[in-house]
């Protein structure tokens, strides 16, 4: 898990994708046959269909985000300590005392801090923490970061990928994992039937503008958003709380806060699952959504559906996932790639 490793310890907060882009460029140079950067930042690789058709291929999207949520410097204050604008929603409870990475002239470290809890009084000690209430310290005067770091630079969390017992840990999963499932079904695949636009999304974490943008200029027929999802299968969730599971295999998604899946769609991905004995698990998300909802709504519209991984402790910098649910999701859109022609996508009574 190399490339997945590379991509989670990369830095690329909305905005500021450049790395991931070059990560995915130099990956896949050789097995797509067009590769291009919009003015937004997306980049979008063609690969045209292997198979002879009798008819026009239909144009299948799939998308993976390559943002993380992240922080850029809002304020150097007279000691040297850094303020932070979060670009992306953290829970704010997880950030005490974490190290990050700043991105300025040079990469330098830092830790985030608070007022001492030992001197907080009564009500500052009930008080939730937000945002703003904590600072970075880089260990130096502010002469010494003024040379280094200016407003805006980017700051992520410092987390490399460990393996933890049959999961893998690390900041970023969400969605530097989507963009893993995507390359490399890409590399697995043989032969298609379609014409695949295979898409690293901009700025999913503020709004999924890099989908709305690719989307409305690929017009595709079908699309997959490959995200994470919440898996709330821990002490104290009952069995309609847990959303998805770690282990149980590729989550399907039925729907979530921002698009519904097309009926026909999942029924394609269930029937390739269990026919080639990949293993897959449903998912209902009350609240949330992915770039499949853009993708979903762009021009005249798109078949749609989203292809899920199980990830706990979402949006913090202790992503964890299992190793098989990644493998099976890989396995699934690989065979949808050269296989999904043969089913019916049209809608019926």
């Amino acid at each position: 898990m190399e490339l997945l490793k590379k991509l989670c310890e990369s830095g690329g907060i909305p905005g500021q994708e450049g790395k991931i882009r070059n990560i995915i460029k130099e990956e896949i140079k050789d097995i797509v046959d067009d590769i291009r950067i919009d003015r937004l930042g997306n980049i979008i690789c063609y690969k045209k269909a292997t198979e002879v058709q009798d008819k026009k291929p239909l144009k299948v999207m799939l998308a993976g985000h390559m943002d993380e949520i992240g922080f850029i410097i809002s304020h150097i204050d007279d000691n040297g300590f850094l303020r932070l604008q979060n670009v992306g929603g953290f829970d704010a409870r997880t950030l005490m005392a974490q190290r990050v990475k700043i991105y300025g002239k040079k990469q330098i470290y830092g830790v985030i801090g608070s007022k001492p809890i030992y001197i907080l009084n009564e009500i500052e000690k009930k008080k939730q923490l937000e945002v703003k209430d904590y600072f970075v310290d880089v260990g130096l005067p502010k002469e010494e970061v003024e040379k280094i770091i200016q407003i805006g630079d980017m700051v992520t969390m410092d987390r490399d990928l460990i393996e933890l017992g049959n999961c893998v840990n690390v900041k970023a999963l969400d969605d530097r994992v989507g963009i893993y499932i995507m390359l490399e079904a890409l590399k697995k695949m043989k032969n298609t039937h379609f014409d695949i636009y295979a898409v690293g999304t901009v700025q999913e974490e503020v709004g999924t503008r890099g989908a709305i943008t690719s989307a409305f200029a690929i017009e595709p027929d079908i699309s997959i958003a490959l995200d994470t999802t919440i898996a709330n299968d821990l002490p104290g969730a009952s069995g309609h709380q847990k959303i998805t599971i770690l282990g149980e295999g590729v989550a399907i998604k039925l729907m979530d806060a921002g698009m519904l899946s097309h009926p026909k769609l999942v029924q394609a991905m269930r029937e390739l699952a269990e026919e080639k004995g990949i293993k897959y698990q449903m998912e209902i998300l009350p609240r949330g959504g992915t770039d499949g909802r853009s993708m979903q709504k762009a021009h005249s519209g798109s078949i749609a559906i989203v292809l899920s991984i199980a990830c706990r402790y979402i949006h913090t910098c202790i992503e964890t996932a299992h190793k098989e649910d990644i493998q099976n999701a890989i396995d699934l859109l690989a065979v949808f790639l050269e296989e999904g022609h043969k089913k019916n996508f049209d809608w019926d009574e």
